[in-house]
């Protein structure tokens, strides 16, 4: 069930990057074409898609934002993204400990820990093998459900193994940061673990483009309760980041 519902969901973000023919997204997910076309039928009654002659389009109007992939999250920003990275890394000190959420914004800042010392705990799949290769680098997988779209892992394995640690900063990102609300995500799962993830820390660290300030993109929230730090870049709207400190943040914007 699980595995159905994450394929619809990565499915989704290929019909709105373009990709909507039967036969082409079933050799991208390895199925067959009528198990993609009853995937198309759920999306289709859910009013996400409007099928079409051998695939679908996005049904026009206001439905949720669709949830990217990450390999097309990469691709969106990648100079914003840099520069958010390169704050952030310059808020560390040598021996923390690290708690990195998935997300391409955290992943970019987690490729500029060579040569730095400090355990990681993360549910960020791509940067495990990376971390594993630095030499001063301790890392902790959360292990649980990984969601292909994003890949990174959520659910109730990885909030046990979390509960059983704590570090010195929660380094998160999100779909939106909306001041007195918080950060938006398109599952439960995820607000859930976000939400553990900022608790289990001492300080608590946004990284998030200008792009995603006042942003209500997905209908599941992680609240901000206590006083955080937003990396933006230079591009943020003022009056969104006069709202965010309002609401308890500090907010950096990178150049």
């Amino acid at each position: 069930m699980r595995r159905s519902r994450n394929r619809r969901e990565a499915i989704l973000a290929e019909v709105k990057n373009g990709q909507a023919d039967v036969d082409r997204l079933a050799a991208s997910f390895g199925v067959s074409a009528s198990t993609i076309r009853r995937d198309l039928q759920e999306l289709s009654a859910s009013q996400a898609v409007t099928r079409t002659y051998g695939g679908a389009i996005l049904t026009p109007g206001p439905v949720t934002d669709v949830e990217q992939s990450l390999q097309a999250r990469r691709a969106v920003n990648r100079s914003a993204k840099a520069a958010i990275a390169a704050a952030a890394l310059a808020l560390l000190r040598d021996g923390e400990r690290l708690i990195l959420d998935g997300g391409s914004t955290v992943a970019a800042m987690g490729q500029g820990l060579r040569q730095r010392r400090h355990l990681i705990i993360t549910n960020n799949m791509p940067l495990v093998p990376l971390l594993a290769g630095m030499a001063e680098i301790e890392v902790m997988v959360l292990g649980g459900a990984v969601r292909s779209i994003s890949m990174a892992t959520s659910g109730p394995v990885a909030e046990q193994a979390l509960r059983q640690v704590t570090a010195d900063i929660c380094f998160v990102s999100a779909d939106g940061v909306v001041a007195g609300r918080g950060l938006c995500e398109a599952m439960p799962e995820q607000t859930a673990l976000k939400s553990l993830m900022m608790a289990q820390a001492s300080e608590i660290v946004v990284l998030a483009d200008s792009s995603k300030l006042g942003q209500a993109k997905q209908p599941f929230w992680a609240p901000l309760d206590r006083p955080w730090t937003l990396i933006t870049d230079a591009a943020a709207d003022p009056m969104q980041c006069r709202l965010l400190e309002g609401s308890g943040a500090k907010v950096i914007r990178a150049e």
